[in-house]
C-alpha cells in the first residue's frame, strides 16, 4: 500500500476528484492549506498599498492505494491537475505498512477498499 499526497490547485479538485471515481479510487482527504513552492506568490494592491502575499492556498489531497493502483493514480492527478503553469503542485508517493478499518477490525488492503 501506498499514500499519495498531492497538493494541487484549489480549482482543480474537482476534475483531479472526478478522475480518481472514474478509476476507482473514492477514498479520499481533502484538506485547504497555504504554502509556497516555485511560484513565491504575488504582489497584491490594495487601496494604494503594496503588499506581497507569499504563502498561496493550495489543496492538499491524500489516498492510500494498493500497490498496483499507484501509477494510475499518480497518473490521473497529474493530468487531470496539470495547466501547465508554474504553481500545479507536487505528489509524494509514502509506504504504509499496515491499515486499520475501525468499524469491522480489517487489517490491510482489506482495510482501504
Amino acid at each position: 500500500m501506498v499514500k499519495i499526497e498531492a497538493v494541487i490547485r484549489p480549482d482543480k479538485l474537482d476534475d483531479v476528484k472526478t478522475g480518481l471515481d472514474e478509476i476507482g479510487v473514492t477514498g479520499i482527504t481533502v484538506m485547504e492549506v497555504r504554502g509556497a513552492g516555485q511560484q513565491r506568490g504575488y504582489v497584491h494592491r490594495y487601496r494604494g498599498a503594496e503588499y506581497r502575499v507569499n504563502l498561496l492556498e493550495k489543496i492538499k489531497l491524500e489516498t492510500v492505494v494498493p500497490e498496483g493502483l499507484v501509477e494510475q493514480t499518480v497518473q490521473t492527478i497529474v493530468t487531470a491537475g496539470r495547466t501547465g503553469e508554474v504553481g500545479d503542485g507536487k505528489i509524494f508517493l509514502i509506504p504504509v505498512a499496515d491499515a486499520v478499518r475501525v468499524r469491522t477490525g480489517e487489517r490491510g488492503e482489506a482495510a482501504i477498499v
